[in-house]
């Protein structure tokens, strides 16, 4: 029970190109479910070719609004990004972290800037 499981992220959204919403939610649901379910897991970029931030705001940045860091610390690695995409992908866990600390606050912020954009 204590094997780290891979999920390779091409296989499991089945194309090299890791920039749609709805394979980063396919991505979100498995890693939530087997971090829940204590198991270790390493996230595996091998063979993508293609990786945007909106992708990894929902693959990996939604994990933190329903688990705290320190699962998600200890139960996943990810691996086979670059070393741009790293950064990309620190930038996405920062975000979602000061995001969900103090998500209705920042939510009410982002409807007042939208009031204020229909006057």
């Amino acid at each position: 029970m204590n094997e780290r499981i891979t999920i390779k992220v091409t296989d499991l959204i089945g194309t090299p190109l890791c920039i749609s919403a709805e394979d980063g939610q396919k991505v979100f649901e498995k890693t939530k479910q087997l971090i829940l379910s204590g198991r270790k897991i390493t996230i595996s970029f091998e063979n993508a070719t293609m990786l945007i931030s909106l992708f990894l705001n929902v693959a990996i940045g939604q994990l933190y609004e329903s688990l705290s860091e320190e699962a998600i610390r200890t139960h996943l690695k990810v691996e086979g990004l670059s070393p741009d995409d790293m950064e990309l992908l620190k930038r996405v866990v920062d975000n979602a972290k000061k995001y969900y600390s103090n998500k209705e606050s920042y939510d009410d912020a982002w409807l007042k800037e939208e009031d204020d954009d229909d006057e």
